[in-house]
């Protein structure tokens, strides 16, 4: 039962992260937008994230779309570390942290992922 909860903790922090950071997004909140104009990408692209945050999240609990989800989590987080980094925002280090959790949610979760022969 430990090991069950312990497996399952990451990636219920992961997903409900992206749930939460992808529901900003969309919801429009102007200091979420703001790292988007920043970097001059167009307004609708904070809502792409945000969409891509939102599902990815929703995904995080569904076994046989983890992998895939925490697949699409990582260039999202990339970018995030980008944008802390040249822009000289406060810490990536969560960004990095989540990029670990997608990793791990991809090896525990990769013989139950969608592309995963039969």
């Amino acid at each position: 039962m430990m090991k069950k909860i312990l497996l399952w903790v990451p990636l219920v922090l992961l997903g409900l992260v992206m749930i939460l950071a992808g529901g900003a997004k969309l919801a429009g909140l102007p200091e979420v937008h703001a790292s988007f104009a920043k970097m001059g990408l167009p307004e609708w692209f904070g809502y792409f994230i945000g969409l891509a945050e939102l599902l990815a999240g929703i995904a995080m609990f569904v076994r046989k779309w983890t992998a895939l989800a925490a697949t699409g989590v990582i260039p999202v987080m990339i970018g995030a570390v980008y944008y802390h980094i040249a822009y000289e925002e406060p810490s990536a280090i969560p960004a990095v942290i989540f990029i670990g959790l997608a990793v791990y949610a991809i090896f525990i979760r990769k013989k139950e992922a969608i592309w995963y022969p039969v």
